[in-house]
């Protein structure tokens, strides 16, 4: 096993459920949800297997999908939405898959206590950065570990209050 795989599944490992934003979900480009036949980018078996709570402004019924996955949309906020997801993990992990702009808005309210990156030297060009728009937030991370593996970096911090 190679040292991504390790780090992989070792993330994975204790997750009773998930939150990520709209645009993760998808589809991007605001509005209302448009195609109400969309279930994502990953097809009919996502790899989530968990509930998955999305945060947005656009209601939607929950997408059940193969595997165990139920998507949970949110419109009351990402307390709300964590809150939720805390209670369908029941004792487990509550995973933040992202994007940027989600992340930033955990990590601006205090609500974060692991920050996993895993940096692969791809220029996108565009997208958000995922240590702006914090407000008056003092985030300070303490480093957990860094692993080296062909073509990533994986990094770990553990958000320090």
């Amino acid at each position: 096993m190679n040292a991504s795989a390790r780090i992989v599944e070792e993330s994975r490992e204790n997750i009773g459920a998930a939150v990520m934003g709209r645009n993760m979900f998808g589809p991007i480009g605001g509005g209302a949800w448009g195609d109400e036949q969309w279930k994502g980018w990953w097809g009919d078996n996502p790899p989530y297997h968990y509930p998955v709570f999305v945060v947005t402004h656009h209601p939607r019924d929950p997408v059940e999908m193969e595997g165990g996955t139920t998507f949970h949309f949110v419109t009351d906020g990402i307390e709300s939405a964590l809150e939720q997801a805390r209670e369908a993990a029941g004792g487990k992990d509550v995973m933040l898959w992202g994007g940027g702009n989600i992340a930033q808005q955990y990590l601006a309210a205090g609500l974060l206590d692991e920050l996993e990156l895993h940096v692969v030297p791809v220029l996108l060009g565009d997208g958000a950065r995922l240590l702006d728009n914090l407000g008056d937030a003092e985030v300070q991370l303490e480093q957990v570990r860094a692993v080296e593996a062909p073509g990533v970096t994986h990094l770990k911090y553990r958000v320090v209050t």
